[in-house]
């Protein structure tokens, strides 16, 4: 699995009206180890998610480099990067079943239907859903439309999966229980998983790697152990628990 690192990264959206252009990045240098659960932090503004999207091939930068090992991708779409994109929102098709939704991305590059059929069985599985392949989206619950995005992102066998805060929709108790899958997943598969978040707790379940960010610049980043007790480091001066509730 490839080491993600970026150079000098920068991505400037422009309003037209005011004729004004604000940084969402700014030569953001970040350095994700290969095979990580890299968390990256960050108050709600600091360009936490452009840098995801941007890493995922879905915003082109403005300037700078991305490289996944000495592969210079910057100018690479997502699906010759061989990433997956998990957002906030499940995102899944109303009208499909569960197997159809998992199965989707395998269509759209014609996988061969025994393939298909093997993998999303088996991705379902991994996930816990393999018992209710057969329903649609509104037969279930919440916490269970999040196991069906999961499955679909994993299902291509992505080198990388980048996931923009998947859990602020769920209550406690489902984030509680897909941080344990999450966990799970990580180290049974051979993944990174790039994850966005504004919550201390959850870097602190899942990260073994933290990127913090502000004013669409990195601040802060290294091993989770050290960059958590930091206790003159960024994210603890400035993303407590208590900082992060007035967040949510």
């Amino acid at each position: 699995m490839p080491r993600i690192t970026t150079h000098n990264l920068c991505k400037y959206f422009v309003d037209n009206k005011k004729n004004v252009a604000t940084a969402a990045l700014y030569n953001a240098e970040a350095d994700m180890p290969d095979k990580s659960f890299t968390v990256i932090m960050g108050k709600s503004g600091c360009g936490k998610t452009t840098l995801l999207r941007t890493l995922a091939g879905l915003v082109r930068p403005d300037d700078g480099q991305i490289l996944f090992d000495e592969t210079d991708v910057t100018d690479k779409t997502a699906a010759e990067r061989n990433v997956s994109y998990l957002s906030q929102e499940f995102a899944l098709y109303p009208h499909l079943t569960v197997f159809d939704n998992v199965a989707y991305p395998l269509k759209l590059q014609h996988v061969p239907a025994d393939e298909i059929r093997r993998r999303v069985d088996e991705t379902c599985k991994l996930v816990g859903m393999a018992q209710l392949a057969s329903r649609r989206p509104r037969q279930l619950s919440g916490g269970q439309q999040q196991r069906v995005a999961m499955a679909r992102a994993l299902v291509k066998r992505p080198e990388i999966i980048f996931m923009d805060e998947p859990m602020s929709n769920l209550d406690r108790n489902l984030r509680a229980e897909m941080s344990a899958l999450l966990a799970r997943l990580h180290k049974t598969l051979d993944v990174n998983i790039v994850y966005v978040t504004h919550n201390i707790n959850e870097a602190r379940a899942l990260a073994d790697y933290v990127i913090a960010m502000d004013n669409g610049m990195v601040v802060q980043q290294g091993a989770a152990s050290e960059v958590l007790s930091d206790s003159n480091g960024f994210v603890i001066q400035n993303l407590t628990e208590k900082t992060i509730e007035t967040l949510i």
